[in-house]
Parts: C-alpha cells; structure tokens; sequence
C-alpha cells in the first residue's frame, strides 16, 4: 500500500497548493447561493412545516458542493495527466489498479469533505440548521464523495480532451445535482416530479444527508442508504473493471 498512500499524498497536495481555487472558491459559490434564495424565500417558505427556508438549505449546498467537488477532483486531475503526457509515469509503476482507486477516491473524498466542512462553517452564521443525527450526516458525506470520485474516474477515463469532461459535467453530473432537492423539498412538486425525482440518486444523497441535520426527510434515510450505498458498489466495480483493463491509458 506503500505506492497508494504516496499517490493519495499527491493528489491532496495537487488541490491543496491550488486552495484559493479548488477550495474557496466552491465555498464563495455556495455563500452566493444562500444570500440570494435565503434573502428572496426566508420569509415565504417553510419546509416540513417548521424549518424555515435558509436552514433548510444549508444542508443541500454543502452535499452540493461535496458532490461536485469530489467529481470535479478525480475527473481533472486524470485528464491533464491524459493531456499533458504525465499520466505515463504512473504507467510506469508496478501500482495496481486498487491502489489507483484508494488513491484517487480517497483524495476526492478529502477535497468533498473539506469544502463542505468549509461551505457549513460559512453558512451556518445565517440560519444554523442543527444536527439532529451527526451519523447520518457522515454516513451520506462519505458515501456521496466516494461514488462521485468514482464517478470523475470513469470520466477521466472516457474523456479525451477537456471540452469532452465540461460535457460530462454540465450535461450529467450539475442537472442531477441541482434536480436532487438542494433548492426545495421533492413533496412540494407535481406527483409527476415527485416520481421522476426518485430516480435520480443524487436526490437520496442529498436528501439522506439533510436527515441528519433535521431529523426528518422525504424518505426514510434506510432507504437513501441502500440506494445510494448499492450505487457506490456498482459504480466502483465499473471504475475497478476499467482500471484493470487499462482502458483510453494504456493504448
């Protein structure tokens, strides 16, 4: 494992030298996104009949944020090495395809959970929304992290040239994400919606990780749980399957 935890070391450190932009920035996006909905809604929404509308929202923008920046760390760090030629003296090494996988999750997981920290600590001055179930939260934190890292590996994998990963991006991982309840609850949509929301496992996520703030959530958390824990499986077995055939990297 000796290979893996120097890989992990340095896919921190390629985020963390970069933190004004990797981290602050989601963070200053997120504030933006609670002044201007708070701001506009605080007085005409509550949620679950008792929570008002800027507590309720903190929760959705910090999963947001832990999603897309897990994403956003595995896909690009393996496309500019794909880009830029460097990806070959990891080729090079007697590294397995499990150690590319702990390594490269892992540091997603690290960036998701420090920019969420980052985006809570923030917000949570403008309407704390209290921590009814910390478990929860971790439980959701961890596991939406890993699948999304997951999800940026076959991405980079995929993806030839950036402007293939940007597609991958706005047209897959920021609609499901914004269509998963981060800005609303899913019962206060058309039954149509409602039903096409259960679909998206975004939404279990995010609405599994909002349980452990309020206590209460669209669906049972058990539930978001399963889906979103058997979505993580699934999606790691693909990443570890392309991984081992050194697919769009060892040509």
């Amino acid at each position: 494992m000796a290979g893996a935890r120097t890989l992990f070391y340095k896919e921190v450190l390629r985020f963390w030298k970069v933190s004004f932009q990797t981290v602050g920035a989601p963070v200053l996006t997120a504030v933006l996104y609670l002044l201007i909905f708070g701001h506009v809604l605080e007085d005409h929404v509550k949620v679950y009949g008792q929570i008002g509308y800027t507590a309720f929202l903190i929760p959705g923008l910090v999963m947001m944020s832990v999603l897309q920046n897990a994403f956003a760390n595995t896909s690009s760090s393996l496309i500019q090495s794909k880009i830029t030629g460097n990806l070959v003296f990891l080729l090079v090494t007697p590294l397995s395809h499990w150690a590319w996988f702990l390594a490269y999750v892992g540091a997603a997981i690290v960036r998701g959970l420090v920019v969420g920290l980052g985006v809570l600590v923030v917000t949570v001055w403008f309407g704390p929304p209290g921590l009814a179930q910390p478990l929860w939260v971790l439980a959701f934190a961890l596991l939406g992290a890993g699948l999304m890292g997951s999800l940026g590996l076959i991405a980079g994998l995929w993806a030839e040239k950036f402007d293939q990963m940007a597609a991958f991006q706005n047209f897959l991982v920021m609609p499901m994400t914004m269509l998963a309840g981060v800005f609303y609850s899913v019962s206060t949509l058309p039954p149509f919606w409602q039903t096409a929301s259960h679909f998206n496992p975004f939404f279990y996520m995010i609405d599994g990780f909002r349980h452990g703030f309020f206590g209460v959530s669209d669906v049972s958390p058990w539930i978001s749980l399963a889906v979103v824990g058997l979505a993580f499986l699934a999606v790691s077995a693909v990443t570890l399957r392309l991984l081992k055939s050194g697919y769009k990297i060892r040509n």
